[in-house]
């Protein structure tokens, strides 16, 4: 019976992996429908967004299926409703890759290219955090899982960056003010992309030692 729950929470793993390459696919489309300025991109971003939704249903039902069936001892349980609440965090990862491609199609190619540098970096620090936090649980390394949440302070720093950048832009014309809105708007899903990509790796280190963790407390020790 245990080994045939071990096979079970191994695919388990495969399937997080693959929503967690997904979710960084979303946000490699997304910003390149910002660079680009292409249909094509943005319906990339919304067709993955719409897959990434199955993936959350299938390991919901994979889990429910796994507590019901298996009769988990308590480390079990503490990775299955870890593995639960990570499904949440990357299906919003989804949704703000969709907002951020959604954004994109009125926004001007001028106007998308300020604070691009910044933007650019948020996006692969965003997409590492997410690669790192689905590796923290999969090698159920707490180390990576910490690498992660202390990143998080990279992607805060580079959105005030482009709310400096955007002011500048706004104090020398007017005109495009809501344009630059819509700029903002798009690091601030960046944001709150590495937001959730600090909840899962909250949650490996919970699965792990059953304690909850902060942001706070990992960058003091």
């Amino acid at each position: 019976m245990r080994v045939k729950f071990d096979e079970q929470l191994e695919q388990l793993n495969i399937m997080l992996i693959d929503m967690g390459a997904l979710c960084e696919d979303a946000i490699t489309y997304a910003i390149k429908a910002l660079d680009e300025g292409t249909d094509e991109m943005r319906k990339m971003t919304f067709d993955t967004d719409q897959v990434i939704d199955d993936r959350e249903r299938e390991i919901e039902n994979m889990c429910l299926k796994l507590l019901l069936q298996q009769q988990p001892v308590a480390r079990d349980l503490r990775l299955i409703s870890s593995a639960l609440k990570m499904i949440s965090d990357m299906e919003r990862i989804g949704d703000q890759a969709y907002d951020i491609a959604e954004i994109t199609k009125t926004v001007r190619q001028d106007v998308g290219k300020i604070s691009e540098d910044h933007i650019s970096l948020m996006s692969k620090t965003a997409k590492a955090m997410v690669t790192e936090s689905i590796d923290s649980f999969v090698k159920k390394d707490i180390g990576l899982a910490n690498d992660v949440i202390i990143k998080d302070d990279i992607v805060d720093d580079l959105f005030l960056k482009v709310k400096a950048d955007l002011i500048d832009s706004v104090a020398s014309s007017r005109s495009q003010g809501e344009n630059l809105v819509d700029i903002l708007m798009i690091a601030k899903y960046l944001e709150r992309i590495s937001d959730h990509a600090v909840n899962i790796a909250e949650w490996v280190i919970f699965s792990i030692t059953g304690e909850h963790v902060n942001e706070d407390k990992v960058e003091k020790e």
